[in-house]
């Protein structure tokens, strides 16, 4: 209890109480039902990994300035036959969703058939997330055969670029300084610099 005010803070929403012991699973579907019921608000950060709740890791200054860059750039430059969507909630399996920050799709396929097998890219921009999205969230990816995946460091401006998917992780993985020229594979036309980058 605050000695000032008297007033108890308002109770954490992450605990290790039961670290070390087995938990509950969820769905994706249980999930969205306790966003309808109101036990969960439908803006709170957490992605649902193998039907554990994760928070995510808040949002900073660099990882928004680079991603309102990307996304004005790729807007600008994406061929007609592909769309990408910032923050969408992707549905890997039953018990698995994450909110990469730009997910790179075919057209014809649209925002409703997103998947693993439509993903042509998929790209995580870290500032304080780094080290859980080059390890844990790269292996879920390949795990589930996202074709490519960027990692982007938003500090330094680094880009993991992850190709070829297999069970464990994946079997390429290249690293990038801000004045290299990067493409995705599967849609070239989306080639950017993060040394171009507009600092507005």
């Amino acid at each position: 209890m605050s000695a000032m005010t008297g007033i108890a803070p308002p109770p954490s929403r992450t605990t290790r109480a039961a670290e070390g012991l087995a938990r509950r699973r969820f769905t994706v579907r249980e999930v969205e039902r306790m966003v309808e019921l109101g036990l969960m608000q439908e803006d709170e950060r957490v992605e649902l990994i193998g039907g554990e709740l994760v928070p995510m890791s808040p949002k900073g200054n660099h990882h928004e300035v680079l991603k309102a860059w990307l996304l004005d750039h790729w807007y600008r430059s994406r061929p007609d036959h592909v769309m990408l969507v910032p923050e969408t909630t992707f549905c890997l399996s039953e018990d698995t969703y994450l909110e990469p920050d730009v997910v790179v799709y075919p057209v014809e396929s649209g925002i409703a058939g997103l998947s693993a097998e439509t993903a042509l890219l998929v790209v995580e921009i870290a500032d304080t997330s780094l080290a859980f999205d080059r390890g844990r969230k790269a292996e879920l990816y390949a795990g589930f055969g996202i074709a490519e995946l960027w990692v982007i460091d938003a500090v330094r401006r680094r880009t993991w670029v992850h190709r070829d998917p297999q069970a464990g992780g994946y079997r390429t993985i290249s690293e990038h300084g801000p004045e290299a020229r990067l493409s995705p594979q599967a849609v070239p036309d989306l080639s950017m610099r993060l040394a171009e980058l507009d600092q507005r």
